[in-house]
């Protein structure tokens, strides 16, 4: 759920408090968050990958299909999860509050379903021929 515009205003003046308080300490709270999370959930997973092809690699010397098939799921399971997580990283020098602009306005826009955007259009035209007539 995005937050309103009294919100976002309230949410960014005590960012700006905050900062002008204690630079050091919002500084490093900053340098926490989604962005260092998603990249650790990408290295789990890559290290994970690696850990599903000796898995693969064993079962083949074994001969124990089954500890490959796992091995294969792990690797798949891995690549997935790596995938998303560097989707959903934030890019360097982006905002991460949710509602910080122009720039996040646009994402929210085009998060929307297509559904809800097939009812506003319907809607728009439905309100354009009502006040038309």
């Amino acid at each position: 759920m995005p937050l309103s515009e009294h919100e976002q205003r309230m949410l960014e003046q005590m960012e700006r408090a905050l900062y002008a308080e204690d630079p050091k300490f919002a500084t490093a709270l900053k340098g926490s968050g989604l962005r260092t999370y998603t990249r650790r959930r990408v290295y789990q997973a890559v290290a994970g990958f690696l850990v599903g092809i000796a898995l693969l690699m064993a079962g083949m010397v074994a001969q124990q299909v089954w500890l490959s098939v796992v091995g294969f799921l792990v690797m798949l399971g891995c690549a997935v999860l790596a995938v998303t997580g560097w989707r959903k990283a934030p890019k360097p020098g982006e905002q991460q509050a949710a509602g910080a602009g122009p720039q996040a306005r646009r994402q929210q826009r085009q998060k929307r379903s297509m559904m809800d955007r097939i009812d506003e259009r319907w809607q728009r035209r439905r309100d354009e021929q009502q006040g038309g007539q």
